[in-house]
């Protein structure tokens, strides 16, 4: 992907879900989003397990995230790849733009789903540390 598209989905992206994010402090999803919300994107958790993280409701999958009426820009993924394409059936289920697969999530099977439904993949990059390079 080129730092041009990249710089598209930034300046396009208000609303990021952040799909396996937890308030365990020495998970990287926290230092990933906590960079994110302090330059401005609203992070919304979605994790079963937990009720609020980084001072945000969490919602239990990405359903309940639209069901509440937000509508986010980014499906950020912090989960195993084996959980990534139900997470991208989700994530096209409720129109997001673009399904962003985390360091270590990389699932090609739901890179291809998601293209094919008109998302933009990013398979297995840390958005913090693209946004760092391009923006810092």
């Amino acid at each position: 992907m080129t730092d041009e598209a990249f710089r598209d989905i930034f300046e396009g992206t208000k609303v990021i879900a952040s799909v396996g994010l937890s308030s365990n402090p020495l998970r990287p999803a926290g230092g990933v989003c906590a960079y994110l919300q302090a330059h401005g994107y609203r992070i919304i958790p979605v994790n079963p397990r937990e009720t609020e993280v980084l001072g945000e409701k969490a919602y239990p999958d990405l359903a309940a995230v639209a069901a509440a009426g937000i509508h986010p820009d980014v499906v950020q993924i912090f989960r195993r790849p084996d959980a990534v394409p139900d997470v991208t059936r989700d994530a096209i289920a409720i129109g997001a733009k673009v399904v962003w697969m985390q360091d270590g999530a990389g699932n090609t099977e739901a890179a291809r789903m998601a293209e094919e439904a008109g998302l933009t993949a990013v398979v297995d990059d840390c958005m913090a540390r693209v946004h760092r390079r391009l923006f810092a």
